[in-house]
């Protein structure tokens, strides 16, 4: 069965930056057809796409965070990433990682096209 296990979450100061990992088990990273994708979660808020790839490596990134954060993937080691960086109070969250099931052509838009899910990895941000 997959299994999606997320790293790196921590206290990170206001500006500074914040790498997260996501080690992937029994999925393949060398067979085309998959996406793979960073969400999170604040207290009251509802779960939003922070970014995705695809296994062609094109991406896609939530407006709030692009040109800050940068997905990227280990093919090999197959892992995915997250670099976080000019991290603002409102970057704070819950972050998951999640994958697609089967053969797709591109990345779904919103969490409910991703099958695997990740437990967790919890970001905050002081001043």
């Amino acid at each position: 069965q997959v299994q999606l296990v997320e790293s790196g979450g921590g206290s990170v100061q206001a500006g500074g930056s914040l790498r997260l990992s996501c080690a992937a088990s029994r999925y393949s990273f060398t067979i085309s057809g998959y996406c793979m994708g960073w969400f999170r979660q604040a207290p009251g808020k509802e779960r939003e796409e922070v970014a995705s790839i695809y296994s062609d490596g094109s991406t896609r990134y939530a407006d709030s965070v692009k040109g800050r954060f940068t997905i990227s993937k280990d093919n090999a080691a197959t892992k995915l990433y997250l670099e976080m960086s000019s991290v603002r109070p409102e970057d704070a969250a819950m972050y998951y990682c999640a994958g697609t099931s089967g053969i797709i052509g591109v990345c779904p838009v919103g969490s409910g096209g991703f099958a695997y899910w990740g437990q967790g990895t919890q970001v905050t941000v002081s001043s």
